[in-house]
């Protein structure tokens, strides 16, 4: 099929900052997009062919979008698997599929997905609803401390929290969940996985993911990580451990601990771009997002090797910040060396809200990380 200046169109589903990123290659390659998002804001909105305003949650508005593209793609997961279940039977080319997904939406499913296919992962236990922790607490068949995840809908750290004591418990929504015991880790990595419609298969280098104390959010991603060679490469076999389990079509991005005797557990994982690929724009031979799209239209795989060291570093709304967004200082950052910021276009700013990323080059990591620091030091994301 010709996907290049043609009548073929790509649909997207979530207009948000990974579906903008994944239009810059689009537009590159002159592939006709339409995109369905709720907000009618959506930083997607200004760069796609098409834009279509809709719940990614309702089945109709989701298998009525179907109906307008000739290939099915992702930016977020929070969409009607049931809808792109029909579209899939009726012969609509979805990937990632919604097989996959499904297994990926619910915490909890993905969890016994592991188990069932002897992937290391932390120790776990899954509830209905939170008072059933309480019970197991009581019951001395869960203590403190552990990390109480909530089987659905989490991102950026939302959904997650450390629960060190019985007041942790409090406030917790009440649905199904998964109880993670704490894990003593050195690094938290990860790996992004190609694999075409055709089974073939590219991994990305390790990157070293640093997260902020409080919020739960990545802060630093480091690539290549700064780990032994060993280590690294036991985490790439995982990661394609995981993508042969899954079969998906498109990227999928591993998260994973490594502990203090060097064992790799997964911890979870997005079947799309990630965040933890974002440095890859500046630093890699092919960008994750021109990746997934090579991927899933069944187009070679580009060269996965960085050119040059990266480190990205997020730009979140800074706490007491709510309104109009302002980027604080980013004519100086710009001043700086190797400095590649991005922003998102969300117009609107909110604590620790992701409002777009700045990625450093530098043919020394360290050096690339200690501008990252002055960056992060520098820049705020704060409201007029």
């Amino acid at each position: 099929m010709n996907y290049f200046s043609s009548d073929f169109k790509l649909g997207i589903l979530g207009g948000g900052q990974l579906g903008k990123m994944l239009l810059y290659d689009t537009r590159r390659f002159d592939i006709h997009t339409v995109v369905m998002d709720p907000s009618p804001e959506a930083p997607c909105k200004i760069a796609c062919n098409e834009f279509i305003q809709g719940d990614l949650m309702d089945f109709d508005a989701v298998y009525e979008f179907g109906k307008k593209v000739d290939l099915l793609t992702i930016e977020i997961e929070n969409v009607n698997v049931d809808a792109l279940e029909k579209l899939e039977q009726e012969g609509l080319k979805v990937y990632p599929s919604p097989k996959t997904l499904k297994r990926i939406q619910n915490k909890a499913v993905q969890k016994l997905f592991y188990t069932d296919n002897n992937i290391p992962t932390a120790p776990y236990s899954r509830f209905a609803y939170p008072g059933e922790m309480e019970t197991a607490i009581s019951n001395n068949s869960l203590s403190f401390p552990f990390v109480w995840k909530s089987a659905r809908f989490g991102y950026d750290g939302q959904g997650v929290k450390v629960i060190k004591t019985w007041s942790d418990l409090e406030g917790l929504p009440k649905q199904e969940c998964i109880a993670e015991e704490m894990i003593d880790f050195k690094n938290e990595l990860a790996v992004i996985v190609a694999r075409d419609v055709h089974g073939k298969v590219e991994t990305y280098p390790v990157v070293e993911m640093e997260f902020h104390p409080e919020a739960n959010q990545v802060e630093y991603v480091i690539c290549p990580a700064r780990i032994d060679t060993e280590v690294a490469k036991k985490a790439q076999l995982v990661a394609l451990k995981v993508s042969q389990a899954y079969e998906h079509v498109g990227l999928l991005a591993v998260e994973m601990f490594q502990t203090k005797d060097d064992e790799i557990l997964v911890n979870e994982v997005a079947p799309r771009p990630h965040n933890s690929g974002h440095y890859s724009i500046e630093a890699s031979y092919t960008n994750q997002f021109e990746q997934h799209l090579r991927a899933i239209l069944g187009l070679p795989l580009g060269k996965t090797e960085s050119t040059v060291a990266g480190v990205m570093v997020n730009l979140v709304g800074a706490e007491g910040h709510e309104g109009p967004v302002k980027y604080e200082n980013i004519e100086s950052i710009m001043a700086m060396d190797g400095v590649n910021p991005h922003i998102y276009g969300k117009k609107v700013t909110r604590p620790f809200r992701k409002m777009g990323h700045v990625t450093i080059v530098d043919g020394d990591m360290e050096t690339a990380r200690t501008v990252a620091e002055k960056v992060k030091k520098t820049i705020k994301v704060i409201s007029e």
